[in-house]
């Protein structure tokens, strides 16, 4: 039989690559923000009964991480309750719904790679309506699939950390950013791959996904910089200097170390994770190409 999977948030960043990585599972009923809108708890129930699918994917999310702390209500609505929702629904059909998740579900106080079971505390608005999308999910069903993941850029979308490097280093010949918060940069693509390898597994539960190897925000920027300008992309960019958190205030609290340890699902698919550096350089000749 031929699944049939219900894919939101089809317009984002992850989105976009999972419409073409889901499609060789089966049949893709792709549905983006304006077709479906996650805060909206009865038109998710609608549809779900109405698609019938065999796998939800759950790709939309609210995503304005300082935004999120004078949002609160929606944050929730679409991060805590809207999950809640797709996983009552998909068990009412014996759907598996797969949900994407974040780092931000973490304190960042650890100086170690965190594990699936090590325990949660977000330390912002954002964090907290993704966690409780999580528990909300976990309280309802088990045939789920909770995948966090970290730090995501892609070619499709705008507002992502490549995208902004690239424009304000058009722009700028100097930048100022934050060396104090570590993680691993994931491109979008080599996420979607991930899932759509998970989900040919018997796997559930919660697993992590990034991309391999750990670098600062800095560290990122000046290989958005290194590797853009050996691709000949136009940069007025001279000095990148780096600051602290301290330096630069924002209206939500990150976490200061964000990496999450991919040992569970390289067992699991029985494949390594691409170093991030190598998957940058891959985005960046991709967005050259569509340009």
């Amino acid at each position: 039989m031929t699944n049939r999977i219900l894919l939101t948030g089809a317009d984002g960043q992850l989105g976009q690559e999972l419409q073409q990585t889901l499609a060789a599972l089966g049949e893709v009923i792709a549905l983006t923000r304006q077709e479906l809108d996650l805060s909206q708890g009865e038109q998710i129930r609608q549809l779900v009964q109405q698609v019938r699918p065999s796998i939800i994917v759950n790709s939309a999310a609210y995503t304005a991480v300082d935004k999120a702390e004078g949002e609160v209500d929606l944050a929730q609505a679409v991060n805590g309750t809207a999950p809640t929702i797709l996983a009552e629904e998909a068990e009412k059909i014996g759907a598996l719904l797969l949900h994407v998740s974040t780092d931000y579900v973490f304190d960042g106080r650890k100086n170690t790679p965190y594990l699936e079971t090590d325990p949660t505390y977000p330390l912002s608005s954002y964090g907290k309506s993704k966690l409780a999308g999580e528990m909300g999910i976990q309280q309802v069903t088990d045939n789920y699939l909770i995948l966090r993941t970290a730090w995501v850029y892609g070619v499709y979308g705008k507002g992502n950390f490549v995208k902004t490097m690239l424009r304000l280093g058009q722009d700028r010949e100097e930048l100022r950013v934050v060396a104090d918060q570590v993680g691993s940069p994931s491109w979008a693509k080599d996420i979607a791959e991930a899932i759509a390898q998970l989900l040919q597994t018997d796997a559930r539960g919660i697993y992590h996904f990034t991309n391999s190897g750990v670098a600062s925000w800095y560290d990122f920027a000046i290989a958005i910089f290194e590797e853009a300008r050996a691709l000949g992309f136009p940069l007025k960019v001279q000095r990148v200097i780096p600051i602290t958190t301290a330096d630069y205030p924002t209206p939500a609290t990150r976490p200061a170390y964000s990496v999450l340890s991919g040992k569970k699902i390289t067992d699991t698919l029985g494949d390594y994770p691409s170093y991030w550096r190598d998957s940058l350089r891959k985005m960046l000749k991709q967005l050259q190409e569509n340009c």
